[in-house]
């Protein structure tokens, strides 16, 4: 660990007393003191008191301009007065029936008028909606093995949880990927039915329907791959998906846990022109409450309504958080909303790039509707295997920096990225640039005390 480094992990400990009593306490009944594990980073993570609009406190009394919004979930920023203002009235109606109500009806239509899907089905968080459309997939096609990308996330369930974060000695062949269990618990022989293929690289994917014909049900991934900060899909890829998977007669799923709300008014659907057979919806659709959703066309939801596939789930369609997910529907994620949303965007990225350019920094800068990444690699990376190159101490100094003067630009983790919310500002933008400008400096002196851009520790 370089001196500017420790001197920016000092001083965030000076900050922060509170956070590091709280993080002490709760470790004693909580494993890693945290209820994610996500949520822990060392020394310790901020501990927080209050948020609002785009901004949240933590414990110790310092503010910061969130970029970090709960990892996404929460385009609409803290505690929006139309969300707030829709739950206020359902609580003095009802919080839980478990009994079908007009909401469902209404929900499932705003959803299926901006993504191509003709049903839905709903559920409270990623992992839940992800884990059953996989269980769709395989239903509906009759075919038991998926594949999803190196490096890719989606969810905590076993059939994804393989080649998440896998290390330099366990990965294979970079265009054949040997599928790693990521974690203690997940089910032997989980690795035989999930494949693993780079991104952004249409021959693995032909290359695994050809070695396993007529056994794979779905292609499952992110559209613009987020769970190794910001990756775009190549021009043509996300369409040679389509092809490739119509050719073999598996279905293909976007996961748009991330981008669902944030790419734009349709998702990734709209963005990139593409109709998937299944999409999964969560984080920013509920405005701050638990809410996520899967969907397809009337075709394939019939294993449903047929009672050939099983999902249930007592929360499903709670009312509260459904009056929530309607209000940030037709409240919060409007045209205007997505205007303000770009605008705020391009200014985000630009910025950057301007001084990452005057500073001699080796990274770049990437992003697309509310969400983005500051990437310490020296050209565009397009899957796993570039990701895992990047200087994740130079990084660590860039979150810490940030923090230290009141910017949260993202959530800890070099994996994760920004998001923007409609309560942001263009004088927030300028804040988040004025202290990047600030800190930069020392980020290109430390490369360039480092010589080089070293390869990835993990």
């Amino acid at each position: 660990m370089y001196n500017a480094l420790k001197k920016e992990l000092e001083t965030y400990e000076r900050r922060t007393p509170r956070s590091r009593d709280a993080y002490q306490k709760t470790a004693k009944r909580v494993p890693l003191g945290v209820a994610s594990n996500y949520r822990f980073y060392p020394p310790y993570p901020i501990s927080v008191k209050d948020g609002r609009g785009g901004r949240i406190h933590d414990v110790d009394g310092n503010e910061y301009i969130d970029h970090n919004l709960c990892y996404g979930a929460l385009m609409a920023g803290h505690c929006h007065p139309a969300v707030m203002k829709a739950v206020r009235e359902r609580l003095e109606i009802g919080t839980l029936f478990g009994m079908p109500h007009s909401m469902e009806l209404e929900l499932a239509e705003e959803i299926c008028a901006r993504f191509p899907v003709e049903m839905v089905r709903f559920g409270n968080s990623g992992s839940e909606v992800t884990m059953h459309s996989l269980r769709l997939a395989r239903a509906a096609t009759g075919r038991s093995k998926i594949i999803k990308m190196e490096g890719g996330y989606h969810g905590g369930h076993d059939a994804v949880s393989v080649s998440v974060k896998p290390k330099a000695h366990q990965f294979g062949d970079p265009e054949n990927p040997t599928p790693v269990i990521s974690s203690a618990g997940v089910l032997k022989g989980t690795a035989d039915a999930t494949l693993v293929a780079p991104f952004n690289n249409l021959p693995a994917i032909e290359r695994l329907f050809a070695q396993n014909p007529n056994e794979i049900a779905a292609v499952i991934l992110e559209p613009v791959m987020m769970n190794i900060a910001f990756c775009m899909p190549d021009e043509g890829y996300l369409q040679g998906l389509r092809d490739i998977t119509k050719r073999h007669g598996a279905l293909l799923i976007f996961d748009e846990v991330k981008t669902g709300a944030k790419l734009a008014r349709g998702g990734a659907c709209e963005y990139f022109g593409i109709r998937p057979d299944i999409i999964t919806l969560g984080k920013s659709i509920g405005g701050g409450f638990s809410l996520a959703a899967f969907a397809a066309s009337r075709e394939i939801m019939d294993v449903i309504a047929q009672q050939k596939m099983f999902h249930a789930g007592t929360y499903n369609t709670n009312p509260v958080v459904m009056a929530a997910g309607l209000a940030t529907f037709r409240e919060v994620l409007t045209p205007a909303a997505y205007t303000h949303i770009n605008k705020i965007g391009r200014k985000l990225v630009e910025g950057y790039g301007q001084i990452i350019r005057d500073t001699g920094l080796i990274a770049y800068v990437d992003g697309a509707g509310a969400n983005g990444a500051l990437m310490f690699y020296p050209k565009r990376v397009r899957n796993y295997r570039d990701w895992v190159q990047a200087d994740e101490e130079v990084w660590t100094h860039y979150w810490f920096a940030m923090t230290n003067r009141g910017v949260m630009a993202q959530p800890y983790w070099w994996d994760e990225q920004w998001t923007l919310s409609v309560a942001h500002t263009e004088a927030d933008i300028d804040r988040h640039l004025e202290v990047f400008a600030e800190v930069a400096p020392a980020l290109a002196q430390a490369q360039q005390e480092r010589q080089a851009v070293p390869a990835h520790t993990a």
